[in-house]
């Protein structure tokens, strides 16, 4: 196939121009265009004039002959093989079967992909299944009843499940497990065009049926999933200085011997952390981020970004990335922007708030909510790999003494953060955190550094996103669960670099940042345990 990419049209088009587009493009007649797909659709606003960009893998006639014609061509050439191809497949009569701890992205593809391979991997969460986790995390925003096992953090689906459920990455894909990723989804339930739109998502709802449906086939292809199974330690033998993993024993005390462990950690699992490091285990502190939630009208956003093309059913509720580098020497952005979504709260501690961002599919909710986070290095909390754990925590629980000890979360208007004094009561912007907010001053909620920076930031973003520091838009504390404090660091072979057999990755070991990202380490991490035990 002969891949075309700049293919520009009008927002609205009618099916057939594209069609008419691709056939002058290459300037030929109907009769030799056989088929095409859409591979991506973007959209460009430059110019102030809006327009649909495509990139078309196409079947032609006269492939060869078309490729020569246009070689100097940038924007025309093969279409790359994006097919998944498998390392190996099962011998027969395996023996251990490999073990996968956590069943978040990271987790769910690689026990899918070691599933597929024949390899009947044992996933092992701490967590309930999707549905009654649902009911669990339903309890802490309306009731104010945290469960510490199944909530926003633990459980199927992983932490995931409960967000705007972006499948973009910036990640290099060489060999497109991306493609691979997607395919899976679309074949669980998720809408086609994830595979074609610029920046795919799915929302919570779609989400929990589609974990339900690759649960149903890692298990009918052998593959065995236990729920409600933490895992609290590591059976390790050594010998010669060399460490090897034999196994792990489960919170019930029962243990399961297994020399291939993926360890599909999410970025909360603090406890199995602390377990890990006392194991030895090697790991290394690494950069986060903390900060707040911004909430502003998703009108106030759309007319931002899409001017008089706002509230085209095309474009859809605009989204938005910022930065700012303050002269402090932090940088501050936006992170896991949702539009038309929800703050939810997001803690799996009891004594602790933690805010996050939610949308459906839809994305019709009547905020934009987004992440507005200060750059934090290990500098900033000196102590060891375990030390930004306790960085976020005292965060965290003075965040939940500020929302009055009650899980209600801290929050302030956007005017008076800028201005120094304390809010005392709601705006035109309904803040959408559930269970509850209280209105106080935020200044303490973060380190001075955090405060100045995020100060000078927000009114140079209105610069580029106009009402971006109205006064009435809603700052809720706090995020800290940007991604890992920490990196449970592995070689070339995925396995840790001194622990045999333990295979970290996604989004708790550092490896990943996102569904997509997480989902592609997991294939990673199957195919490493998957040529390791075919190497006998």
């Amino acid at each position: 196939m002969l891949r075309i990419a700049e293919l520009k049209l009008p927002l609205e088009h009618a099916p057939e121009e594209l069609t008419a587009a691709i056939l002058q493009r290459l300037g030929i007649k109907p009769a030799d265009l056989l088929a095409f797909t859409v591979f991506k659709r973007s959209y460009d606003a430059r110019r102030g004039v809006m327009a649909l960009t495509y990139i078309i893998d196409a079947e032609l006639a006269n492939e060869a002959r078309l490729l020569a014609k246009f070689k100097s061509d940038p924007h025309i050439s093969s279409t790359p093989d994006m097919s998944y191809h498998f390392v190996g497949q099962a011998p027969a009569g395996l023996g251990q079967r490999p073990l996968v701890v956590g069943f978040g992205p990271c987790g769910i593809f690689a026990a899918l992909v070691l599933a597929q391979m024949g390899f009947k991997p044992i996933v092992l969460e701490r967590g309930r299944e999707v549905r009654k986790r649902t009911q669990d995390t339903w309890g802490l925003w309306r009731k104010h009843i945290l469960n510490p096992e199944s909530n926003v953090q633990y459980g199927e689906g992983g932490a995931g499940t409960f967000s705007d459920g972006k499948l973009y990455s910036q990640i290099k894909d060489p060999r497109h497990l991306g493609r691979k990723v997607l395919h899976e989804f679309v074949k669980a339930g998720a809408p086609e065009e994830i595979l074609w739109v610029a920046k795919p998502h799915i929302g919570t709802f779609k989400l929990v049926g589609m974990v339900e449906k690759m649960r149903a086939e890692i298990i009918a292809l052998g593959g065995e999933i236990r729920f409600e199974s933490r895992v609290d330690d590591l059976l390790i033998d050594e010998c010669d200085g060399q460490k090897q993993l034999r196994g792990v024993r489960l919170a019930d005390g029962s243990e399961i011997l297994s020399e291939h462990v993926v360890l599909a950690l999410g970025h909360s699992a603090r406890d199995t952390f602390a377990m890990l490091h006392a194991r030895g285990v090697f790991m290394e502190p690494k950069p986060f981020s903390v900060g707040f939630r911004i909430e502003h009208p998703q009108s106030l956003i759309d007319a931002a970004r899409w001017g008089k093309y706002a509230g085209n059913p095309i474009l859809g509720a605009a989204d938005y990335k910022l930065v700012h580098h303050a002269s402090n020497g932090r940088a501050v952005y936006s992170f896991c922007m949702c539009p038309g979504g929800t703050v939810v709260a997001a803690t799996s501690e009891e004594g602790r708030v933690v805010t996050n961002g939610m949308s459906q599919y839809s994305r019709n909710e009547r905020n934009a909510n987004s992440g507005l986070v200060v750059s934090i290095d290990p500098s900033d909390y000196p102590g060891g790999a375990l030390a930004g754990i306790e960085f976020q925590r005292a965060l965290e629980s003075h965040a939940y003494v500020l929302g009055g000890s009650n899980y209600n979360a801290p929050a302030q208007l956007v005017g008076d953060f800028l201005a120094g004094r304390p809010s005392t009561a709601v705006g035109s912007v309904e803040p959408s955190y559930q269970p509850g907010v209280t209105w106080t001053d935020l200044s303490s909620a973060l380190p001075d550094f955090a405060i100045a920076a995020m100060r000078e930031a927000i009114p140079e973003m209105a610069k580029k996103i106009r009402g971006y520091d109205m006064h009435d838009a809603v700052l809720t504390g706090v995020e800290t669960r940007t991604s890992s404090p920490l990196r449970i660091t592995r070689g070339d072979d995925c396995q840790s670099l001194n622990v045999r057999g333990l295979y970290p990755g996604g989004e708790g070991a550092g490896y990943a940042g996102g569904i997509l990202s997480a989902g592609v380490d997991g294939i990673k991490l199957a195919e490493a345990v998957a040529r390791e035990i075919l190497k006998g």
